[in-house]
């Protein structure tokens, strides 16, 4: 499939926002972050404007933006529609436990189950955003079990990063949190193994021959192809990266978005409300982020869709 560079901004920053909210109203539920003022206004600023920023971009790969309303109502058999659904109800809600955090100074008690309600409509917007690439059955490399559980922990990871970032700066870190985003980059580590162990070892059920129907008459190959100029399928839908290219971006992943976080996040515990520790978690973040935009160029890049069949590709 073509990356498609604003639905890879789209699912990358929004995916940070909503983790980063997520984990906002988890651990203030747990009693880990005090509603510090200062703390708060950052956060939220930084989670709604990733989200923002996410969404809006999203609309660029659309033919028809100010069409993109119309998508909302079909909430009951799309999952793109759920995952508006959900974005929309995430904005009251934030605006709800933000009240609570900056004006009443509190994010306890019955702030803390607004913060859950924060964190469940964040992550069930995670898990359409997942799930419109998993429902995809015409796309082996995302239609597997492995497609959601990398999108959930991918984007708790990258919100932890920040948050990690965000309360060293403040100096509200404590071994818990530092010891939570650790967990959770090894989480989304783990992950994408899996998903990449299930792309690189299995294969489509969709063959030429069971696309075109001639499997009765064995092997099928075109004699011709369906036109002689590039359309929107080839463009779209035929792209291919070369393996190659592949194994190496797949290695800047490994380094860029895990091994370097997971390794200075728990190394940062030891550096503690330090100057190290803040410039190590703001070294973090950034770099994160990169390597997850490069795993989300991969997502899309390495997916290939049954259409290339009836263009002369032996497997999808």
């Amino acid at each position: 499939m073509h990356p498609a560079y604003s639905v890879i901004f789209f699912t990358t920053t929004s995916g940070a926002g909503l983790g980063l909210l997520t984990l906002l109203g988890f651990l203030s539920a747990a009693g880990a972050l005090p509603a510090h003022f200062g703390f708060g206004i950052a956060a939220f600023a930084i989670a709604l404007g990733l989200l923002t920023f996410g969404l809006l971009s999203s609309t660029f790969h659309l033919g028809h933006p100010e069409r993109a309303w119309r998508a909302l109502t079909q909430w009951r058999s799309s999952w793109l529609a759920r995952e508006g659904v959900f974005a929309v109800l995430v904005y009251p809600a934030v605006a709800l436990f933000a009240f609570g955090w900056l004006a009443v100074g509190s994010n306890y008690g019955p702030w803390a189950v607004v913060g859950l309600l924060v964190a469940g409509l964040s992550m069930l917007t995670v898990v359409c955003t997942a799930m419109i690439y998993a429902s995809l059955k015409t796309i082996h490399q995302w239609h597997n079990i492995w497609t959601p559980p990398a999108y959930i922990t991918l984007s708790v990871m990258s919100g932890g990063v920040w948050l990690n970032a965000l309360v060293e700066v403040f100096g509200l870190s404590n071994p818990y949190i530092a010891g939570w985003v650790a967990a959770s980059i090894a989480g989304a580590w783990i992950a994408r193994l899996f998903y990449w162990r299930f792309v690189d070892d299995t294969e489509a059920i969709s063959t030429p021959e069971t696309a075109t129907g001639l499997r009765v008459y064995g092997k099928v190959r075109a004699v011709e192809g369906p036109h002689t100029v590039d359309s929107y399928l080839n463009r779209e839908m035929g792209y291919t990266a070369a393996r190659r290219h592949a194994a190496r971006l797949r290695r800047v992943v490994h380094l860029a978005a895990f091994a370097v976080p997971l390794l200075l996040t728990m190394a940062s515990v030891l550096w503690s409300n330090s100057w190290l520790a803040i410039a190590t978690s703001l070294i973090v973040a950034p770099v994160a982020s990169l390597g997850l935009l490069v795993e989300r160029w991969l997502f899309f890049a390495e997916a290939k869709h049954t259409v290339n069949l009836y263009y002369g590709a032996e497997a999808a």
